[in-house]
């Protein structure tokens, strides 16, 4: 028999990479989440996982559990879900960043009404800056924000990779100073567009500025201006930007769920399809 902890220990190094950001998800040290590997695979009676330089990878017998695994906790989320007591209405306060919002929200919340018909849910869509301080104040109950890679603990932390993106037809290495489509006073994504060309030594300015994606994108899409993205919403008819065209590479941010310490069933519900979702995602783009 397989513990369900054990699993979800299992699941966490391998959406993670590693033990230590797995330990992190799962609220454990990283020798717990160690240990609790080895008696996995003592259970198992082969070896699931092998440590390399670049984190761990999995063997053949771990590509082979790792689906069983994630069905098994499925299961049995949504069998503690189907005999739970019945629920008192709870409120539930959710703040994303507007882009996350575009794309993924329709499944999320639909998922959340099926699993808490009760509950009522509110989101806000703001700049992550915002976001955190909306959660510390008291004013959101959970937030998927952005920040610098590495910025502490987190009920689930995601990487992202972003790139430098324009419209075809124009030499941007010519370009003086460089016409930068960015969001608001505030955004991480500006922020870093700004230090990485300051660094670099090229002029900019601000030629268009939208708090919406869909902005954002018709910007680029008409050749106003050299935008800071991440990779995953760097469209088809975006030409990519690199060191040759005069845009160094830029450190990388993290997608990070934080959940309120006094946060209710129901929040502490929809913060588990969040991460479901972004652990799926994640473990999309590394394959």
């Amino acid at each position: 028999m397989f513990d369900l902890d054990l699993l979800r220990s299992f699941v966490s190094v391998v959406d993670a990479g590693g033990f230590t950001r797995a330990g992190e998800r799962v609220h454990k040290t990283q020798s717990t989440v160690s240990q609790q590997i080895r008696r996995l695979e003592e259970l198992a009676g082969t070896r699931l996982l092998v440590r390399d330089g670049r984190g761990v990878q999995l063997t053949p017998e771990g590509e082979r559990l790792i689906g069983y695994a994630r069905r098994l906790l499925d299961l049995a989320e949504e069998a503690r879900v189907a005999v739970a007591a019945p629920r008192a209405s709870e409120h539930v306060r959710l703040g994303l960043t507007e882009d996350f919002a575009i794309v993924e929200l329709t499944d999320l919340v639909s998922g959340f009404a099926r699993a808490w018909p009760d509950a009522r849910l509110d989101v806000r869509c703001d700049l992550s800056v915002a976001l955190d301080a909306g959660l510390s104040r008291g004013d959101l109950d959970l937030v998927l924000l952005k920040r610098d890679a590495g910025g502490g603990p987190a009920h689930g932390v995601w990487p992202e990779r972003l790139v430098w993106v324009a419209s075809e037809g124009r030499d941007w290495r010519e370009a003086d100073p460089v016409p930068l489509v960015a969001f608001p006073q505030g955004c991480r994504y500006r922020d870093r567009a700004i230090h990485a060309l300051e660094v670099s030594g090229r002029r900019w300015r601000i030629t268009y500025e939208s708090a919406s994606l869909i902005g954002i994108d018709a910007a680029v899409a008409g050749g106003l201006g050299v935008a800071l993205v991440e990779e995953r919403f760097a469209r088809p008819n975006y030409r990519r930007l690199g060191p040759a065209d005069g845009f160094g590479r830029v450190p990388p941010t993290e997608l990070a769920l934080l959940v309120a310490p006094n946060a209710g069933p129901a929040v502490r519900g929809l913060a588990e399809l969040i991460v479901s979702f972004c652990d799926r995602v994640s473990l999309a783009r590394a394959a």
